[in-house]
């Protein structure tokens, strides 16, 4: 019944998200509907999520691999009835639901939600699948973009994407390239438990939210020219990074709980996580944010501490860094971490690689 209503309320422009409640009394059959406007995407902020990191496909991925597109095919509409397991992204979407609940309780007729698309390289043959595992799951994702092997920046584009989370490191430059803010998820062997009813969402600074300016003079200068820089600079602001608008639309929402007087229990929480000390270099960072009308609920300035105890105590459903280092680090305290592949850093060697399950 509710894949039946789906497909006709889905012929109006306002594509709904369907919950069917069925109740059988002798031969009665009351069908019980809710249905939640989806939001259009110049109102909303667009969540696309590749399919290999909201769910596991490690041993779909290796039939690819070894035998093949064709049978890839015939493998998944085998087990198209077997659910797949969450991914590292899993968490993430549901507290992204979670703050959708509390902002359609407080503003029933407001468009400002979080929308989530799946993005899919997949045949459309792999869609019942992916629809059978939203439902056993009791996800609400009924945008579906599968590209068939293209790529799907320009679908992207037209969704106007506030953010882009994949496993495919290409794909991630290739969006960062045309703007879309975008990050590279990883499957760690270790997951912490996190909040199902706040999302905790936490960024580097440098090359994250702002620029690589500063990386580049240290890479350059050293310590002690990063230092001098940045108190000679400590009135100027720091240019924009990749994650700037991203933040910039989750604090747009805060302030909806805000103005309900909610400040205090907000479903969202940002943290700023930063190798910066703060006497010497946090200030500029400060001042900037400030400046862009910005806020992030906590900041830790580690002075160059390893930055996986702190992320450990905080337990964000997602963390964003410039620095491959600092993303292992973060992994393997439990943390899911992606890596936003943009700046200096990218050309110096990682240390290590993780798991890159797509």
């Amino acid at each position: 019944v509710r894949v039946l209503l789906f497909h006709l309320l889905s012929m109006n422009h306002l594509l709904p998200s369907v919950c069917v409640c069925p109740c059988v009394f002798e031969c009665l059959v009351t069908v019980c509907v809710c249905v939640c406007l989806r939001p259009k995407p110049e109102n909303a902020v667009t969540i696309a999520v590749s399919s290999r990191v909201l769910f596991r496909t490690e041993t779909e991925q290796k039939v690819y691999e070894q035998k093949g597109v064709e049978e890839y095919l015939r493998y998944q509409v085998e087990h198209e009835n077997e659910p797949f397991a969450p991914g590292p992204a899993f968490s993430f979407v549901k507290a992204l639901e979670a703050v959708n609940a509390r902002l359609r309780e407080l503003y029933p007729e407001s468009e400002e939600l979080f929308d989530i698309v799946l993005v899919t390289y997949n045949h459309a043959h792999v869609g019942v699948r992916l629809i059978n595992t939203i439902n056993h799951h009791n996800l609400f994702i009924e945008r579906f973009c599968m590209t068939g092997g293209s790529s799907p920046i320009g679908y992207l584009k037209a969704w106007q994407t506030n953010l882009y989370l994949s496993a495919d490191a290409e794909k991630v430059r290739e969006a960062l390239s045309e703007g879309i803010a975008a990050a590279t998820m990883f499957m760690s062997n270790k997951l912490t438990e996190v909040s199902q009813t706040q999302l905790r969402v936490a960024f580097d600074g440098d090359a994250v939210l702002f620029s690589d300016e500063s990386e580049r003079i240290f890479k350059a200068q050293g310590l002690d020219g990063f230092f001098q820089h940045e108190r000679d600079n400590e009135d100027i602001l720091l240019d924009r990074g990749p994650l700037k608008d991203f933040l910039a639309s989750l604090g747009k929402l805060q302030k909806k709980f805000y103005a309900k007087g909610h400040r205090l229990d907000c479903p969202i929480r940002t943290y700023l996580v930063t190798a910066r000390s703060a006497a010497s270099s946090g200030i500029r960072a400060l001042k900037t944010l400030r400046a862009w009308g910005l806020e992030t609920d906590e900041a830790l300035f580690l002075a160059g501490a390893p930055k996986g105890p702190m992320l450990e105590k905080i337990r964000p459903h997602i963390y964003f860094d410039d620095q491959m280092f600092h993303v292992e680090g973060a992994a393997e305290m439990g943390t899911v971490a992606a890596h936003v592949p943009y700046g200096i850093a990218q050309k110096h060697p990682h240390k290590k690689s993780l798991n890159t399950g797509k």
